[in-house]
């Protein structure tokens, strides 16, 4: 192993640099992990805008790798050795508290940089603390005994691997937060990697209408949306989406929305009551809306609406992601659209949000690759 690894380090608003950190000692209960491909997905544009949490942050919480030393105490503690493949959750949980004695890590406080100064979250905590590469936008990341890893199976290549994040939040928020299932009609409005991923979730799980909407520039997401199992599509600036999903559902309304527009404003949500059937229906949104003047109150509790949040995902929903990309029931490679390596990370950051390429759904950083390695493997997955 090398004595330096080299890390982008964000410095302020949509500026990184290259840096050299030294090698973390790793304890008998650490472990360290050269990282294959670190996702990079809507959350890390807006944080490479609008940095939440001050000084230098290596970004980067979508991250798949191959333990290069384990030290024996986590050997035992998460039954990984040297040489095993896995994907690491962003969430550090203390393992103590009674949200992570039942695996939802993500409402820990230790990791809960809204609420908790000091929190450990990979993408998200400085790297001035200790053990230092707390990201995946790097050639090697610091595990400490309370990293959430799971195994990834054999036949799951580690750019597939990448994609347990979005998959996993779309499982999340389709199934356990909302409560899809079978026979139920499901209007996701937004065909991202998100979006997308719902849909997979929606079908597996039995439902018999799956509604889908973009905008023009959205044809080959609502094109894959198609070829993952969704049953219409639906692109707004065409039709009027309201006006449609009755159409499709013969006047019925669906069961359940689930809003995957993020940035859209306060359209999908209106959009969303409307097209829910008569009586209780479920609504999930995202809560990227710091404000919603003229909140209709008095349409959602006549129809009887449930509002869900969507936020993170679960230990389970994890471990049922990487199940599912290991059955090869649907194309989910095709998520994986665009590639970059590691100094090219502000290109990668920069392509996500629009800015000059069109078509891209979720984009594999490749810290251990040249950029002349990652151009001789293509565009994506």
């Amino acid at each position: 192993m090398p004595d330096l690894v080299r890390a982008a380090v964000r410095t302020a608003p949509r500026t990184t640099e290259i840096r050299e950190f030294p090698l973390p000692a790793v304890g008998d209960d650490e472990a360290l992990l050269r990282v294959e491909v670190a996702g990079i997905c809507g959350t890390d544009v807006k944080l490479y805008d609008n940095p939440v949490i001050g000084g230098p942050v290596i970004m980067g919480h979508e991250n798949v790798g191959i333990i290069e030393h384990a030290g024996p105490e986590f050997t035992r503690l998460h039954g990984v050795r040297d040489g095993d493949r896995v994907f690491v959750e962003h969430y550090v949980g203390c393992y103590h508290c009674e949200w992570c004695r039942i695996g939802e890590f993500r409402h820990c406080e230790a990791t809960d940089w809204r609420t908790n100064s000091d929190a450990r979250r990979y993408g998200y905590t400085p790297a001035t603390n200790d053990g230092t590469l707390w990201g995946g936008f790097s050639e090697y990341m610091f595990l400490p005994w309370n990293a959430v890893v799971h195994k990834v199976p054999e036949g799951v290549t580690a750019e597939l691997a990448g994609l347990v994040t979005p998959l996993s939040n779309g499982i999340e928020w389709a199934l356990r937060a909302a409560g899809v299932g079978y026979s139920d009609t499901v209007l996701i409005q937004g065909p991202g990697q998100q979006g997308l991923s719902q849909v997979v979730a929606c079908k597996q799980a039995g439902a018999s209408q799956i509604i889908v909407t973009g905008s023009a520039r959205d044809k080959a997401r609502l094109e894959l949306a198609r070829e993952l199992g969704a049953d219409h599509v639906i692109d707004i600036l065409q039709e009027d989406p309201l006006e449609r999903v009755m159409e499709i559902t013969g006047g019925r309304g669906v069961d359940f929305v689930l809003d995957c527009t993020s940035r859209a404003g306060v359209g999908p949500v209106l959009l969303g009551v409307d097209a829910l059937k008569r009586r209780e229906g479920v609504l999930l949104i995202q809560g990227e809306l710091a404000a919603f003047p003229d909140f209709p109150v008095k349409k959602i509790t006549e129809k009887a609406i449930t509002i869900k949040s969507a936020r993170g995902h679960s230990y389970e929903a994890c471990e049922l992601a990487l199940e599912q990309l290991a059955s090869g029931r649907f194309p989910l490679e095709k998520l994986a659209t665009h590639r970059f390596a590691l100094e090219d990370v502000d290109l990668a950051i920069r392509t996500l949000g629009g800015e000059g390429v069109e078509d891209v759904i979720h984009i594999s950083l490749l810290p251990g690759m040249t950029r002349e390695q990652v151009a001789a493997l293509g565009a994506g997955a």
